[in-house]
């Protein structure tokens, strides 16, 4: 391709500028070298491939592990008259053929492929009759065994360097802390390739995160407010999937399931749907990647508590892709860490579980965490930020400590009344004066502690219990139903020689009582326009069979709203307007605004 890569940028995808390194990598590349990236989700990581592979001689490769996520890109990069596609189980064998004709052809500028078929014997021999750009390893963590989404197949692209050794590989990554990223490096044969690090933070991202009550009656609070928005729901198994998706149904939410027990058709139908904005909720398990390249996801909620941080951070990266305020909510269940402790715990790979330990460990200090929870995200990845966010639950709502020292001697004294044999809710039920026929049949009804606590209730205790637990005065044994002990540590409170605090619970109205204001940076725009706008693309997608970012993103329908361009050469000022957009779907949309103000000049 002719020109400069500034170029390309503004007549092929639209954009006036390139984001921090961005420039650098595609240059970089352009040269033949390589290079190793690390972006946040929706920091532009495809452009330091998509570029140079338009401005280099012969194909780029493209290494994906989801067959979802290279639809999505192969999509976009159509919409944008690139010449894309992918090669995967999904395709019937004509169509397969006709990509392989392609290729040979001499015909794309970007091919999209899952590790193991691309390095099979017989397709890397077919590379070498072909002219390649470039090899882009994208979602590089999986390479490494320190990775969350830990895959053998990836393994085999560290032979790459040397069946290809002129060709410039790039590797990238939106969730790799120290450990993996070094692994990457090593098993790519990169370790003297630069490292682009533009850092994880993801501020236009609200976290927020409410310890579990009721979860399905606090998961449609959240939801009811947030009614126009398209959003995924995270769960730990299938089985809760299905029964969270079909309540939600029932409760008159557009919702569908989607996880690996389905049929792939069923999966693509799904998706599909959700995609073009006929389903407006997706309801997943943690375990299994999405892949979805949706730009307007307005929010994540996680119905159970992820293994690790990096899957929560890129699983709440899906929302907000466009730049535009978004949500991530996290039900914090400490059954849930039993759950996933146990599961863990089930690998032969004695080096593996202390890793899985060590991550899920982490992500149980983030969610209980009572200061700023971006500084502790960031903090994982080895980034640091010099102040609150402004932007979470605890920055937004700060807690309010107070003194719990003598309701937690009551606590402990009252589990070793029961004889440290009992789990939490029976030592609640001690307590709280319970009349139930278990209590009485053991007689401890008759204990010192029996009703001591009946001015409390049972979340209060519930809450005070973990508190005791995860301050090491007690220990509570997962392995023997969850019976709780006495730590040495627990004398000291006991005698007096210690107080001890606790926050105030988080309640329900921390989180449903706000949504967030859509905004394109600090544009305010019309918000009449807006939703106009937003059915003309759904419209256009469907006649088109893509879904509606692939025309344009909600930032790029925010400007249109906020600035009114009635002209072609004010529509290819507005954010994500290529050469290619702005011949096809320009007139629609310039019509639509045109009748919008037609409108309000005739209201005047």
């Amino acid at each position: 391709m002719k020109g400069s890569p500034l170029a390309t940028l503004g007549s092929i995808f639209g954009y006036e500028a390139f984001r921090p390194h961005q420039q650098e990598i595609i240059e970089r590349l352009i040269r033949g070298e390589d290079a190793f990236v690390l972006m946040p989700t929706g920091g532009g990581k495809s452009l330091c491939y998509q570029i140079p592979a338009l401005h280099r001689p012969g194909v780029g490769i493209v290494v994906s592990p989801l067959i979802s996520l290279m639809k999505d890109q192969v999509d976009a990069l159509r919409a944008c008259g690139v010449k894309a596609a992918f090669y995967n189980s999904s395709l019937q064998s004509a169509e397969a053929r006709k990509v392989l004709a392609m290729l040979h052809g001499q015909e794309l500028d970007l091919l999209y492929i899952a590790p193991e078929r691309l390095m099979s014997e017989g397709f890397v021999e077919r590379l070498h009759d072909i002219p390649i750009a470039l090899f882009a390893i994208d979602e590089a963590h999986c390479i490494s065994q320190w990775g969350h989404d830990f895959r053998p197949e990836y393994r085999k692209l560290g032979r790459l360097r040397g069946l290809f050794p002129g060709i410039p590989l790039i590797a990238l990554t939106a969730t790799a802390e120290p450990h993996t990223r070094q692994d990457i490096l090593d098993r790519l044969a990169l370790q003297h390739s630069p490292c682009y690090i533009s850092g994880f933070d993801r501020p236009n991202i609200s976290y927020t995160v409410m310890e579990k009550q009721k979860p399905f009656s606090q998961l449609t609070a959240f939801l009811r407010s947030r009614s126009a928005g398209a959003g995924i729901v995270y769960c730990l198994s299938r089985k809760r999937v299905d029964s969270v998706a079909e309540k939600l149904v029932e409760a008159g939410f557009s919702a569908a399931s989607y996880h690996a027990g389905l049929s792939a058709q069923q999966r693509k139908e799904v998706q599909d749907a959700f995609l073009r904005d006929d389903i407006r909720i997706i309801v997943a398990t943690v375990a299994f990647g999405m892949g979805i390249d949706k730009s307007n996801i307005r929010y994540v909620v996680h119905y159970d508590i992820p293994k690790n941080i990096e899957s929560y951070y890129q699983e709440t990266g899906r929302a907000g892709r466009d730049g535009l305020a978004a949500e991530a909510l996290l039900l914090f269940g400490y059954g849930d860490i039993a759950v996933a402790r146990s599961l863990i715990e089930k690998t032969h790979n004695p080096e593996r579980m202390r890793i899985e330990l060590h991550k899920l460990n982490a992500m149980v200090g983030f969610a209980e965490a009572l200061s700023c929870r971006r500084r502790i995200l960031l903090g994982y990845f080895g980034e640091r930020l010099e102040r609150d966010c402004g932007n979470c639950d605890i920055c937004l709502h700060p807690p309010e400590l107070f003194d719990v020292t003598e309701d937690a001697r009551k606590a402990l004294s009252c589990v070793y009344r029961v004889g440290q044999r009992f789990g939490m809710a029976h030592v609640i039920d001690v307590l709280r004066g319970s009349k139930k026929e278990r209590v009485l049949q053991l007689g401890h009804d008759s204990l010192s502690t029996y009703g001591i606590g009946a001015d409390k209730g049972q979340e209060y205790w519930a809450g005070l219990l973990r508190h005791l637990v995860h301050r090491g005065f007690l220990e509570q044994d997962v392995g023997n139903y969850s019976v709780l002990k006495l730590n040495p540590s627990a004398g000291g409170l006991l005698r007096g020689e210690e107080t001890l605090a606790m926050a105030q619970p988080r309640v329900k109205e921390a989180v449903t009582s706000r949504s967030p204001r859509l905004k394109a940076g600090d544009i305010e725009y019309n918000p009449a326009l807006f939703e106009r706008l937003r059915l003309l693309r759904k419209r256009l997608a469907d006649s088109a069979g893509v879904p509606p970012f692939v025309i344009f993103s909600d930032t790029s329908l925010a400007e249109m709203a906020a600035f009114l361009p009635t002209s072609s050469e004010a529509f290819q000022c507005i954010h994500g307007v290529g050469t290619h957009k702005l011949k096809r779907f320009g007139p629609d949309f310039i019509g639509e605004i045109r009748r919008f103000v037609e409108g309000m000049q005739e209201e005047k």
